[in-house]
């Protein structure tokens, strides 16, 4: 069985995600967030003159926002095409190219408005070209805020994200000491009765160990990490036996679907040491996947522990929890939620995030 730390995998080159300052003009909520801010740019134009009247103003609104939201959904439709071929280049050559891109499409949009609106009504070559100089200036104006504030929170999120990754780093380092001790014990315990089962515990051991001091930043597929579930599980059995179950209803949930990697195991670990552990007759874990249209979700019950005195409730320090909703927020750009709820038997943790199905040429 090969081990899940070595095929977690790294799709996207330093050098091109850090160049690639522009947002993802092909995802619908940019592209709905850029028709909003070109018609408030219409609005401006068709109420700036002042000599006109409130009718006349109203008529201009219409042809100056055809016209505008042409050049942004143009714009928007040209680097979206061309947003890989300039995540290659460096910034300044990005920026410019992006730039003089606009500005070209501004131009012939300009063109064909003149040519198929205005000319027909007898225009002279002069207003003509102060026609194309207006709309090529309020390009210049426009345009060049607005990469330069794509550039900037690019930026900011490039350092948002680095002090998160270097948190995350250090909190998935951690390993339960109990976790490692408990281990090792049952290591020796079968290494002379059932020297097969210490192996596989080993190998499963160490692939635990494999993915707890990779890099955070790495992704892996669905199937890989609940396959280290698996193997976590599978170390956990030998020393719980009976008084461990586990039921799995993922059949629903894509093999190829994008996580960061060690996403779940943390939670069926706590819900081992807070849910089954402090049990005298143990329990039932339950793992359940769900697809709603493009979101995906994981949802983990485990049964509440005992409150006696003689097995006291363990406090948790949250520390997981808060672990795996920083990684949900810096791994995925789509809505991402961490929810947890409970009755009078069981706790039940809730994953939330979007389908990002894994291919050799992902962007991620």
């Amino acid at each position: 069985m090969p081990g899940t730390a070595d095929n977690t995998r790294t799709p996207t080159s330093v050098t091109e995600q850090g160049n690639l300052f522009l947002p993802d003009f092909c995802g619908i909520r940019m592209v709905f967030l850029i028709v909003i801010i070109a018609e408030l740019a219409a609005i401006v134009i068709a109420l700036a003159p002042l000599e006109t009247t409130l009718t006349e103003r109203w008529a201009r609104l219409g042809l100056i926002s055809l016209f505008v939201q042409w050049c942004a959904l143009t714009s928007c439709a040209v680097l979206c095409l061309l947003r890989r071929h300039l995540g290659l280049l460096p910034i300044w050559k990005a920026s410019l190219y992006s730039y003089l891109l606009i500005l070209l499409i501004i131009i012939l949009v300009s063109e064909g408005a003149y040519w198929l609106i205005y000319y027909p009504g007898g225009l002279d070559t002069l207003w003509h070209s102060k026609f194309l100089a207006r709309n090529l200036l309020i390009g210049l104006i426009i345009t060049g805020p607005l990469l330069r504030y794509f550039y900037v929170q690019q930026q900011w999120r490039r350092q948002v994200r680095a002090e998160s990754e270097s948190r995350l780093q250090a909190l998935q380092s951690r390993i339960r000491p109990h976790f490692l001790f408990n281990s090792m014990n049952t290591i020796v315990s079968l290494i002379r009765q059932k020297p097969e089962q210490a192996e596989q515990v080993v190998e499963n051991l160490a692939d635990l160990f494999r993915a707890s001091i990779s890099d955070a930043r790495q992704r892996v597929t669905l199937a890989e990490e609940l396959e280290l579930c698996e193997r976590y599980l599978q170390i956990e059995q030998l020393r719980l036996g009976d008084r461990l179950k586990v039921h799995w209803r993922v059949g629903e949930l894509p093999d190829d679907a994008q996580v960061p990697a060690l996403l779940l195991q943390p939670l069926i670990e706590n819900a081992i040491y807070h849910g089954i552990e402090p049990r005298t007759e143990g329990g039932t874990i339950e793992v359940e996947g769900v697809v709603d249209r493009q979101q995906l979700q994981v949802i983990i019950r485990n049964p509440l522990p005992e409150t006696d005195s003689s097995r006291p409730f363990r406090p948790g320090n949250q520390l997981a929890l808060q672990n795996i909703r920083d990684r949900l927020a810096a791994g995925f750009d789509g809505p991402t939620q961490l929810s947890l709820d409970e009755d009078e038997r069981r706790f039940k943790v809730c994953l939330s995030f979007p389908y990002e199905p894994w291919h050799e040429n992902s962007d991620r």
